[in-house]
Order: structure tokens, then sequence, then C-alpha cells
């Protein structure tokens, strides 16, 4: 069966988008999607940079929610739509983010890194004067930071998602090289019961492979873990359900009969 769910979806609700959430549903309806779960970004204390100040990432939730059960209304019997939220996870955040988790019936909570000790590694600076296996190396143990830290959430997003802007992107990269602290990663989302997400973002950008990468997906899968949600990581309509297909192939051939689908926090598994 066709993967019929994109569970990672922006649109002007979030800072780094401009498209209404009504052409992301329409092009959603038009793929022949089922199910659409729009995850706006939410990062509390996101740094100023070159590019804006630091609250462009903080959600207007309020205003979130009221477009979206607007459009649920329009378009019931067409798709279903859920409300969903991408956290950005900082320790030195942890209380406003963990309050923020419990303050609205959310249907699905991605955790995701994007900002690794201050940094975002978006940016070049993050990998000046070292090496890049020491970027991603300070990045993953960051994630792993938040692992332990937090519980607020369903799935963790794009988990490598350093790889998506290193100077050699995944061309040097492979899970092999951070096997130790990859595995631990993935040990503690298991023992919290939480999941990991297949996101297809970074192969729009030139990526050879998914998020996390594929031998990560499998030693997850070795390791007891089930939880796979499936997203696109689209910012526009054009992006929506991307290389859904290559997904499919990569969840099959690691092993998964079912993909994850969240509504109100509760873990829905799709034949694949």
């Amino acid at each position: 069966m066709p993967i019929t769910a994109d569970c990672h979806l922006h649109s002007s609700h979030s800072g780094d988008s401009d498209t209404p959430m009504e052409e992301m549903i329409l092009q959603g309806i038009k793929q022949g999607l089922d199910t659409m779960c729009f995850t706006e970004h939410h990062d509390i204390d996101y740094p100023d940079s070159a590019d804006g100040p630091g609250d462009i990432f903080l959600l207007n939730t309020d205003s979130y929610l009221y477009d979206l059960v607007r459009l649920k209304e329009k378009y019931e019997g067409k798709i279903r739509l859920l409300f969903g939220v991408e956290l950005g996870l900082q320790p030195e955040a942890f209380r406003p983010i963990s309050v923020y988790a419990k303050s609205y019936e959310f249907d699905f909570l991605i955790a995701s890194s994007h900002i690794c000790h201050g940094r975002d590694p978006y940016y070049a600076a993050f990998y000046e004067g070292r090496s890049e296996e020491e970027a991603y190396r300070e990045y993953f143990e960051s994630v792993l930071e938040n692992v332990k830290k937090f519980s607020c959430f369903d799935v963790y997003g794009h988990l490598d998602y350093v790889v998506r802007y290193g100077p050699n992107k995944d061309r040097e990269y492979s899970y092999g090289k951070y096997r130790d602290i990859i595995d631990e990663i993935l040990k503690s989302l298991i023992e919290k019961e939480k999941g990991l997400e297949i996101n297809t973002g970074g192969l729009k950008g030139g990526m050879r492979d998914i998020h996390p990468c594929a031998e990560i997906l499998k030693r997850y899968k070795e390791l007891g873990g089930e939880i796979v949600t499936i997203g696109s990581d689209a910012h526009s309509p054009e992006n929506i359900a991307s290389h859904f297909g290559r997904a499919s192939e990569v969840l099959k051939a690691c092993g998964f009969q079912y993909y994850t689908i969240f509504e109100k926090r509760n873990a829905e598994f799709r034949k694949i």
C-alpha cells in the first residue's frame, strides 16, 4: 500500500514558510493523501541570526489552531487534518518547552534538534575550525542530551539533521562512525516508548539518503523499535509527500511492516 499520510508539514504559520495552509491542503488532496498533520515550528530561545530575529520561530498557536479548525471543517470528508507541532528542544529551555507541550490538545509532537549548544547547524559557522566529524559528533551528543532530558514528544524528527547542512552533506557520513552515541540515542528512545521520524526533506537538497539514514533505521528495528512516522518536511505545496515511494522501500528493507500516525497522542499503525 502507498503511504497516504504526510505527518511533517509547514505553512505560513511557521517562520520559514509563506504558503497559506489551504494551499497545502488542496495539494495534499490532489496527490491522494487521506491524512495531513501540520507540524508548525515552535523553537523557544532560538538565537538571533543574520537572517533575522530568533522569535520568528515562536508559534502563534492560537492563530494556527483557529486556521486549522476552520479548514478541518471545510474539508471534512475529503481529508483528515491533524494538529501537530515541531518542538525545537534545548535543555536550557526545559521548563517552558515542557509546559507548552501540555498547553494544548495536540495530536502529534515532533521533537527536533535545530540548535546545538546555542548554534544552528544550518549555518556554516557551526563547522568552521574543526573537522566535519567533530561537528557531527557534537550534534549527536546534544541529541542524546535532549532525549534523556525530555519526554514531551512522540517521535524524534530528522535525527541526523546536521548532515543536511555539513560541508560534504552525507557523502562521507555513515552510522558506523557514530555508532556508540547513536545506539545510546536509539536505546533511550525505545526505553521511553518514543519513535523515529522518516524525513524525506533532505533528498531535494542533494542528500543520498533519507533522515535518519537507512542504517540507523535498521539498527532501531534491531533494537526493538517499531514506531516510525513519515514526513516530507514540506514548506511549499510542490514538496508534499515527496519521495514517499523511497521511504516505503527503505522501511520494508529495514524490516518494518507498518508506519505510524498519531491522533490525540495515540499511535495508529498502518500496513506499508
